[in-house]
Parts: structure tokens; C-alpha cells; sequence
């Protein structure tokens, strides 16, 4: 069996970090072509891999390229002007990459690679229904985070993308649930080295840390039912 990912997509972006600027790009174009085609293969087989466990992307029929972010950065107001990400990311969930349901996500990057699960940095109504899921069924989030499979693929557990000093709004510091009302998001984090995303068996060992998440992502995206 090959691997979905080979050293070429990651020699490819190694090389783009060191030379991020459009001539270059323009002339090592087949390069690129070649990794974007392997990384959206690894697409592919993730969501058949997903649609296994997860009913909501089996029954979303979704593009495989609309999961995977443009490499072009958005230049307008950063001062940093270099024109391209130096990786590829997918981010897969029930209603596209642009909703505001939790799902699953695969950067890939040199030496920095990872994957995981949840909600990041989402909008403060999508953060508001999502902490009073929380706070309604604490002692359910707390037996999804304590689950065997959880732990043994994510030992950190959840984390924030970004954190409140002081409780929210409505919330007492004494609510057993406070440390993770603070969140401003949830999601997982498990890293990869590169020999390992380039292993022929990378696709299937995401689908078991995609599973292992799958009952937070559905409990986050449960707190969302009542905005559809």
C-alpha cells in the first residue's frame, strides 16, 4: 500500500517556506499541483473514512476540495506580506469549512504537523450556546473527556483557542464547569512527525483519532441544533 503522503509534499512545502514569493511559485507549479492532489486524496479517503462513524458528514455529500483551505494568504491587513501558507489544512465538517458546526481538522506542515477535532475561535453567539451546553450537561462533557479512547489520543484534552480571566457573564466562579466556561473554543490537538505522515497507514490512524473526537464534536455541534 503507498502512502497517500509522500516526501515530495512535504519537500514541496519546506521549499516554499524558504522561497515564498510568486516567481518561485509560478515556476515550481507542477510541484504544487502534485501536492495539492496528494493532500486532497487524503481528503477523500478521511471523509469516507468519517462517514463511518459520523452520520452527519455521510449524509452531507460534501466536496472534498471545499475542505481544504487556499494556499494564498490574505495579504490586505497583515504586515507580513509573504503571499502563501506554508501548509495545507482541511477542515472537515457537516456544513463546509465557512459554517459554524464543529468538525475535524489536518494541518500538514514540516516538522509541525497535527490534527484533531471541535470548535475554534467561533463566533460569540455560536461560544454563548456552546457554553451553556456545557453548563446544562457537565457531568456528560466531563465523561466524553474522561473516555479511554479520548485520552489515550488526546492526554492534554480539550484546549482553548483563547481563555477568560474571569468567568463569563452569567456565570458564577463557584459553577462546578467555570475553568472550561472561560474557553473561548474547544478542540484537540495530536501531533504527527513527518515519518509519519508519510507511513502508508497515516489515513487510518486519522480516522481513529477523528473517531476518538467524534463524541465531543457532536456534543459541541448539539449546542448549535437550536441556531439551524
Amino acid at each position: 500500500m503507498r502512502p497517500m503522503l509522500t516526501d515530495a509534499t512535504l519537500a514541496f512545502l519546506r521549499d516554499l517556506k524558504a522561497n515564498n514569493n510568486r516567481g518561485w511559485f509560478g515556476e515550481h507549479k507542477p510541484e504544487y499541483q502534485h501536492a495539492y492532489g496528494e493532500m486532497l486524496e487524503t481528503v477523500v479517503q478521511l471523509l469516507a473514512g468519517i462517514s463511518g462513524f459520523d452520520g452527519d458528514i455521510a449524509t452531507s455529500h460534501i466536496d472534498p476540495k471545499s475542505c481544504i483551505m487556499r494556499i494564498n494568504r490574505d495579504i490586505r491587513f497583515s504586515k507580513e506580506k509573504s503571499p502563501y501558507k506554508t501548509n495545507f489544512f482541511a477542515f472537515i465538517n457537516k456544513g463546509g469549512r465557512k459554517s459554524p458546526w464543529g468538525g475535524y481538522y489536518l494541518h500538514l506542515e514540516p516538522e509541525g504537523s497535527f490534527a484533531g477535532g471541535g470548535i475554534y475561535m467561533p463566533e460569540a453567539v455560536v461560544l454563548e450556546q456552546t457554553r451553556r451546553e456545557i453548563d446544562d450537561h457537565f457531568g456528560e462533557w466531563q465523561a466524553i473527556l474522561a473516555d479511554k479512547a479520548f485520552t489515550a489520543q488526546f492526554p492534554a484534552g480539550a484546549l482553548p483557542s483563547g481563555k477568560l480571566i474571569r468567568p463569563p457573564k452569567g456565570y458564577e466562579s463557584s459553577n462546578p464547569a467555570v475553568e472550561y466556561l472561560k474557553f473561548k473554543g474547544y478542540y484537540t490537538q495530536r501531533f504527527f512527525a513527518d515519518h509519519e505522515v508519510t507511513d502508508p497507514g497515516f489515513v487510518d490512524e486519522l480516522s481513529h483519532v477523528f473517531r476518538a473526537v467524534s463524541p465531543m464534536v457532536h456534543f459541541l455541534n448539539r449546542a448549535l441544533l437550536s441556531m439551524s
